[in-house]
């Protein structure tokens, strides 16, 4: 039996003549960029996220770089992030002239710890983006208080989490501006790349609507130097059919967590995701912590079972950053996770049969 990773045929079967039909309403009117489809998305996604303002972009990545533009960052100002992510979060931090600035993350929920953030906030520190990994938000409510002592701003990295929520509240609207990832494989993904900005402050939502068509207001005059980063018409006419099927989709990933949760406690060579009691998570990876990584990778993928290691290596040992002088140790959370954690199936339309095969081969690497 194979299982993969992520079925996107069986996720748009049911879908795909609605999608088709819109994306025709886009080839007729030749609206292909900021076309109607757009602004009903964003306008939905407003009401969907319980926020003011949600701004289309072209990628997840583009968002946290209008995000961090938005708020004015200077050269070699700080910005405190986790090592323990995709890389896009701190290569954003770079590209406009900023300084990752890491702290060590939670073994238990792999989210920033607040209690190591403090420590590494200096007075070049400017902001901090959080990211909720995996789909899972992280301690908002801590995290916010050390900001407004510090009188830091605060991003939330949230292209894992769509429609996750934090003490009853989505994730994404907790900060000063939070960021979606539209990419394929996430919970609300799009037919190619798009991303989004949302924000409750009026002024930071002008900014970044400029600041997504290269800063300009009116058009050919510049305050700023922006991006081309626009959420392609027909990536909204997609997104806009997908977004009423999110919740459930969340939500049978969530029955199918509590299924691993149950098959799998009482194998002693794996630990479980540790979900925050404020946390409602959405599942955007079901990734355990596991003995003997390497090798059950392998076993799981010659028995044709999708699999992955987010991530192999935490951002402070990346080459490409070898300027900020980190070194092996640093950071020993996100180090030992990084050798250990291994993602298995989770997506919404995973069928018990699998799960069950899957659970079996993991059974029997063990045994």
């Amino acid at each position: 039996m194979k299982v993969p990773l992520l079925d996107l045929n069986a996720q748009y079967e049911p879908i795909l003549e609605d999608i088709r039909q819109e994306m025709e309403k886009v080839f007729t009117s030749h609206k292909y960029i900021l076309g109607p489809q757009v602004k009903d998305f964003e306008e939905k996604m407003q009401e969907y996220c319980e926020v003011k303002h949600a701004i289309g972009c072209a990628s997840g990545t583009d968002a946290i770089v209008l995000a961090l533009k938005a708020l004015n960052l200077k050269n070699e100002d700080e910005v405190l992030t986790t090592p323990f992510t995709f890389f896009a979060t701190a290569g954003a931090i770079h590209r406009v002239g900023a300084k990752p600035v890491f702290a060590d993350i939670d073994e238990r929920t792999f989210n920033l710890d607040p209690e190591k953030l403090e420590t590494a906030i200096t007075k070049k520190t400017k902001a901090i983006i959080v990211v909720h990994l995996f789909g899972q938000p992280a301690e908002m409510d801590r995290i916010i208080e050390i900001a407004e002592k510090y009188d830091l701003k605060v991003i939330e990295d949230n292209a894992q989490g769509v429609g996750a929520k934090y003490d009853g509240k989505i994730a994404g609207t907790l900060g000063d501006i939070g960021t979606l990832s539209f990419f394929p494989s996430k919970n609300l993904g799009a037919m190619g790349d798009g991303g989004m900005c949302l924000t409750n402050n009026d002024k930071l939502a002008a900014s970044l609507r400029q600041l997504r068509v290269h800063g300009e207001n009116p058009k050919y005059f510049h305050k700023w130097v922006g991006l081309n980063s626009r959420l392609d018409t027909l990536q909204a006419a997609v997104l806009l059919h997908k977004l009423p099927h999110l919740e459930k989709w969340s939500e049978q990933r969530r029955k199918n967590a509590d299924y691993y949760y149950k098959k799998l406690q009482d194998i002693k060579e794996i630990k479980l995701p540790k979900i925050h009691p404020k946390a409602t998570t959405i599942y955007n990876q079901f990734t355990l912590i596991v003995e003997k990584r390497d090798e059950l990778l392998q076993h799981l993928k010659e028995n044709e079972i999708g699999c992955a290691v987010y991530y192999p290596r935490p951002l402070h040992l990346q080459e490409c950053f070898a300027h900020l002088n980190y070194q092996k140790g640093d950071f020993p959370i996100s180090e030992i996770l990084s050798g250990k954690v291994l993602s298995i199936p989770i997506f919404s339309e995973l069928k018990r049969e699998q799960q069950d095969h899957v659970i079996k081969k993991i059974r029997e690497f063990y045994q």
